[in-house]
């Protein structure tokens, strides 16, 4: 018997295109990992609609951009074809070990040169894909709650969130939820709202939430620490002469030059289109 597996890719859907659910939300009950939709409509936020009447958040799904050849089950077939293709194999395999072997040493040496680049940022491409995450998370949360009044109350300074399920009718508190950020990580506003939130909805907390890596690029609209003083990160032609602020700001092309002497201690880039 074979299984039909899809070649997929992670990015938004286009209308027409078949999703494969993938990581679905730990909060949906009416569908699965390995469901297939037709995409009906793009949201303008973090979801799709499904031609099957479904909303589905931009993380749960990858587009399926073909199908991979069908396994046949190894159990099922005689013993002559089992030797046939078990010789194909070997076959196959010492083909590509030799050429394999050829390409190695000319691949070490590229490798050596971009790994360190690479890693970098495969880390900072993790912890994009969790602040999206959480921001879906909240977002699919209040939609799916609507009924109830959702308020958070951030407080960047001491590092902390607490979201607040009130009574529409009432306006009483219903349940609460704390996050406090650890001295040692990042702060973002995001993921403390997503923790925030699940714990005053009595969730499970993804543990990806609390192990998110740190930040190794920096950006506009970030907090630095340089020694013993913060400093908002600003666009190179941002006119802060003429601009009354009681912020300290640093240009991103200075931070860029530095090589290192800063950490970044808040990320969540609130009113910078994020």
């Amino acid at each position: 018997m074979t299984e039909t597996k899809y070649k997929t890719e992670k990015r938004k859907a286009r209308i027409g295109e078949q999703i494969l659910i993938t990581n679905v939300s730990e909060v949906e009950d009416e569908y699965e990992n390995g469901d297939v939709f037709e995409v009906a409509r793009v949201n303008s936020g973090c979801s799709v609609d499904s031609a099957e009447g479904y909303v589905v958040l931009d993380y749960e799904y990858e587009v399926i951009i073909g199908e991979k050849a069908s396994v046949q089950n190894l159990d099922e077939m005689d013993y002559d074809d089992l030797v046939a293709l078990s010789e194909a194999v070997m076959k196959a395999l010492r083909a590509r070990s030799y050429k394999n072997g050829y390409d190695q040493g000319r691949i070490d040496v590229e490798m050596e040169i971009w790994t360190k680049t690479t890693e970098e940022k495969s880390i900072q491409r993790k912890r994009n894909e969790v602040v999206a995450k959480a921001k879906s998370d909240v977002a699919f949360s209040i939609i799916k709650f609507l009924k109830y009044k959702n308020e958070f109350i951030v407080n960047s300074k001491k590092r902390t969130v607490v979201a607040l399920r009130k009574s529409p009718v009432s306006g009483h508190v219903i349940s609460k939820g704390i996050a406090k950020c650890s001295p040692s990580d990042c702060f973002n506003v995001h993921i403390g709202m997503a923790i925030a939130l699940r714990r005053a909805l009595g969730y499970h907390v993804p543990t990806e939430y609390f192990n998110a890596p740190l930040p190794t690029e920096v950006h506009v609209g970030d907090i630095v620490a340089v020694g013993y003083r913060n400093y908002t990160v600003i666009n190179d032609d941002h006119d802060s002469e003429n601009e009354k602020s009681t912020i300290d700001t640093l240009r991103i092309s200075t931070l860029q030059g530095f090589g290192g002497g800063f950490e970044i201690i808040d990320d969540s880039r609130v009113g910078e289109g994020e």
